[in-house]
């Protein structure tokens, strides 16, 4: 469903403030995987995510989704195909439109325009449909603004506005990061459910390490632009934290090793 072969890109070359942002990612996703991706800041996750949703061009390499190349495609054109959430929890809706209106807006994204209003009575009934699986009562708020919602609310609604026409791929950016505890933990579980349930291709970035344990058939692990670790299946569901931190100091160490070597 996704392939990325052989990604590249660096920013500010030439400069002194030069870097590679990702060097030669090779990633295959196969349909309805559900990718975590894990690292520290300036490991390359978000310039991934970028590269696929088509934010950004690399200066090599090639993104195939469902057997189509896209590298040159840009954004507004993926987006017909690509699901994204994004940290902000004021991202991705319209704060002074009404639920009912940001549904009908995400709904016609994959449809033909018509002058006829998006809120019809028929459509009405299927985003009360959706919304009643978030069970958050949010299907009997129909025409409350947007802006109103908290937090964990309208992430919520996003997750559900990117989710409900079935994009070929889902990316989840870091979605649950600004909220507190209670309601990342209500947006952890939302997210676990809707993916299941819909078998969307999904990559998730995330900082919370637990979190990318406990979801997902697959985890990867990043760090200098490079993938340096790729789990899934039995030995993925074995990890702890400890492993993972374990891990990525001993590619750490070796990674430092190889560099000295080369400099010696």
């Amino acid at each position: 469903m996704l392939k990325l072969k052989n990604i590249s890109i660096t920013f500010n070359e030439g400069t002194p403030d030069e870097k590679k942002a990702l060097a030669d990612i090779n990633l295959d996703l196969e349909q309805g995987e559900f990718v975590t991706v894990i690292g520290s800041n300036g490991a390359g996750k978000s310039t991934l995510m970028n590269v696929v949703s088509g934010n950004l061009i690399p200066d090599l390499g090639d993104v195939i989704i469902d057997g189509k190349q896209v590298v040159h495609m840009p954004e507004y054109k993926r987006s017909r195909f690509i699901g994204r959430v994004f940290q902000d929890p004021m991202a991705g809706t319209a704060p002074s439109m009404t639920i009912e209106e940001n549904l009908a807006m995400a709904f016609s994204r994959t449809k033909k325009r018509r002058l006829r209003s998006g809120v019809t009575k028929k459509r009405k009934e299927m985003f009360k449909e959706h919304l009643s699986t978030l069970n958050l009562g949010l299907e009997d708020r129909l025409t409350a603004k947007v802006g109103f919602l908290s937090g964990g609310e309208r992430q919520a609604l996003s997750l559900l506005m990117t989710t409900f026409t079935e994009p070929n791929i889902l990316l989840l950016d870091e979605h649950t990061a600004a909220l507190d505890p209670s309601r990342a933990a209500l947006i952890t579980n939302l997210t676990d459910d809707v993916v299941r349930k819909s078998g969307l291709t999904t990559l998730m970035v995330t900082h919370n390490m637990q979190q990318a344990l406990d979801l997902g058939t697959r985890l990867i692990m990043m760090d200098k632009g490079q993938i340096i670790l790729d789990v899934s299946g039995e030995e993925k569901q074995k990890l702890t934290i400890e492993d993972l931190l374990h891990e990525f100091q001993r590619i750490r160490g070796k990674q430092f090793e190889s560099d000295r070597a080369v400099l010696n």
